[in-house]
């Protein structure tokens, strides 16, 4: 017997007429009824079913089954209901699905249990193909009906049929029990799958009250059983058919408000899945992530799916990152393959309100240095798309642009230009490429104006926080990019710019060295474009430069505060070298001879400082002297404005 199901392929496959074979399967599939049917005696009467019998039983049932499938799907020149005829049916109807369940009268091991449990899946396996064409009493039909709810919940063997369903509590507490005893844990997560794929068409197709007993049965099933089994990502694959049937893009809503109602729950459950699942089992996580993703796709032609997906952002928040107390906690995403991430970060363009705190839990995720330059790219990118598409309020879109320039750390902090060309200790390029893209992308938003109005305000209020030089850059870049000639911003954001800039320009000047012009360039560029489109931008920060100077403790205002020209001589050489690079640039140049006042002021200040207010060595004086004497120099000759 345990040849069957070889001799039945063998037959399925010999060149001769199609009609010779069926005759000669339906032969077969006779003689291996009357062959269990002869077993049915000795399973009652042997006190224990052995492992030799067992394999023989199952092999005749298996042997039926593909025999039955073959009849029902294989034979595409012939019509299955004429080869189930009254021939074929009724011998199966009475001698094999008669005598179903296989329940002995004894007491049962466990591992007997597992065993009558496979030949009763086998013998459903066998009904559910035929149901059809052997049309079953009610009763005959119940019968399976409550043998599937009974195994999908893990207590055949342990309820008696007749049981009422069980929910809630004591519903998941027994599938626990049940599942990891009397039915065998490994027997059901490896058999139980074999009966998901009938379960689409009978939800659909049985009464309500067996509808809700059976869908039931499958979602605490779904629930219950191993995140990383075989059987969840079966269940998913059924949850997937039920909510989008057929992969049909043009599914109309369901009306069955039955369904509905599981679907909520099926939904509700993937995110808490993923999280689950983390990173030990990518495959698994894909698999989720793909229905997630399809979910989002028809969710826009189906309201109720619509709803459900919009729900699952609170709770797939966690799937990126959470924030608590300061304290930043990444979830799976950042450590799952690249292709899971793909997925994910589709999934996002399909929220039709991205909210404010899911749009937070992803913006940690790009501001994490171990996350691939590449995968934050893709985020801004579908972000983007979300927005462009009315997903993504232009306030919270924003807002996320500034958090990833504001917050992203740069290292090394300071300006390195030698380190800066090795990536593996540096990634300044990286956000320049980061500034880029923002700024492309804040520029396709709409009018620049009003975007720049929006924006004016919280720009001036972080980089008055005094942020990293390459953060303050980057914000300044966001301004000029905005703004026009001449100036559109506010006479408050002028002033507050111009108190920041000295600090920043000196700075600037201080870590990057003379002959380095592309580096310094990159940083004082945003500033020149500011002198250019407002002339009294550059004027208040002469002014404040003077004033310092002048001053007997050589201070800035708090606001203007250096992070690196800490101190007076640093300050001098400073201010003496932002100088003579600001009149390098042609139209700078053009816009500082207006000011010949304020730079004379400046100078007579130096010159006066250079004798006792400032302890220098003799190297240090000497290169002091020769800058000074440049300056003096470019500046007399100098046109004027």
């Amino acid at each position: 017997m345990l040849a069957c199901s070889g001799c039945i392929n063998d037959c399925i496959f010999v060149p001769v007429g199609f009609s010779t074979i069926i005759k000669k399967l339906k032969d077969l599939v006779l003689v291996l009824i009357n062959c269990f049917q002869d077993f049915i005696p000795l399973l009652i009467s042997m006190p224990q079913l052995d492992a030799q019998s067992f394999d023989c039983i199952l092999s005749i049932l298996q042997s039926i089954d593909i025999a039955v499938r073959f009849f029902i799907y294989g034979t595409h020149e012939v019509a299955a209901d004429s080869i189930c005829n009254q021939t074929l049916s009724s011998p199966l109807s009475k001698k094999l699905l008669g005598v179903f369940p296989l329940y002995p009268k004894h007491h049962l091991s466990a591992k007997e249990d597992d065993r009558y449990f496979i030949l009763n899946i086998v013998i459903t396996e066998i009904f559910l193909h035929l149901r059809e064409w052997i049309c079953p009493s009610a009763n005959v039909f119940e019968k399976f009906l409550e043998f599937i709810e009974n195994a999908l919940l893990g207590t055949v063997g342990f309820l008696k049929p007749s049981c009422i369903p069980l929910s809630g509590f004591f519903l998941n507490l027994l599938i626990e029990i049940c599942s990891s005893t009397r039915s065998g844990k490994v027997a059901w997560e490896k058999h139980v799958p074999s009966l998901l794929p009938f379960i689409p068409k009978l939800a659909s197709e049985v009464e309500t009250r067996w509808q809700l007993r059976i869908l039931e049965s499958f979602t605490q099933t779904f629930k219950g059983c191993n995140p990383e089994s075989s059987l969840k990502l079966a269940c998913l694959s059924m949850i997937e058919e039920m909510l989008i049937p057929n992969g049909d893009k043009h599914y109309t809503e369901a009306s069955d408000t039955v369904v509905l109602d599981f679907q909520t729950v099926w939904i509700r459950e993937l995110p808490s899945l993923l999280m689950l699942l983390g990173d030990r089992q990518p495959s698994s996580s894909q698999v989720v992530l793909r229905l997630l993703l399809r979910l989002g796709q028809f969710s826009g032609s189906n309201s109720f799916l619509f709803w459900d997906y919009e729900n699952t952002q609170f709770a797939l928040s966690e799937l990126y990152s959470t924030c608590e107390e300061g304290n930043i906690y990444y979830g799976p995403f950042m450590r799952l393959p690249r292709d899971c991430q793909e997925l994910s970060i589709c999934c996002l363009y399909y929220f039709s309100n991205l909210s404010a705190l899911l749009l937070k839990s992803v913006a940690l995720c790009c501001l994490c240095p171990e996350l691939e330059l590449f995968v934050s790219f893709r985020i801004i990118e579908v972000l983007h798309a979300a927005y462009k598409a009315g997903h993504i309020q232009i306030a919270d879109h924003i807002s996320f642009f500034m958090t990833l320039l504001s917050r992203f750390k740069v290292f090394p902090e300071n300006i390195d230009p030698v380190r800066e060309s090795d990536v593996k200790v540096s990634n300044h390029g990286a956000f320049k490429s980061l500034t880029s893209v923002l700024c492309s992308y804040l520029s396709q938003m709409g009018d620049s104006s009003v975007v720049l109005q929006i924006l004016d305000q919280a720009i001036i209020g972080l980089i008055l926080l005094q942020p990293p030089l390459d953060n303050a850059c980057a914000m300044l870049r966001v301004l000029i990019v905005l703004d026009s000639k001449p100036t559109r911003l506010s006479e408050q954001s002028i002033i507050a710019l111009s108190n920041f800039l000295p600090g920043y320009l000196m700075d600037v000047v201080h870590c990057i060295p003379e002959d380095d012009v592309r580096t310094w360039r990159y940083y004082l560029l945003p500033c020149f474009f500011l002198f250019d489109r407002s002339n009294k931008v550059l004027k208040l920060v002469l002014d404040l430069i003077g004033s310092f100077l002048t001053d007997s403790n050589l201070s800035l205002p708090s606001d203007t505060s250096t992070r690196y020209a800490t101190d007076n001589l640093s300050r001098i050489n400073a201010t003496i070298s932002l100088l003579l690079l600001m009149y390098k640039d042609i139209k700078v140049q053009k816009i500082i001879s207006l000011f010949r006042t304020e730079v004379s002021s400046i100078l007579q200040s130096i010159a006066s400082l250079q004798s006792s207010e400032v302890k220098m060595t003799l190297e240090e004086r000497h290169r002091f002297q020769c800058s000074f004497e440049q300056l003096k120099v470019v500046t007399s000759t100098s046109p004027a404005g």
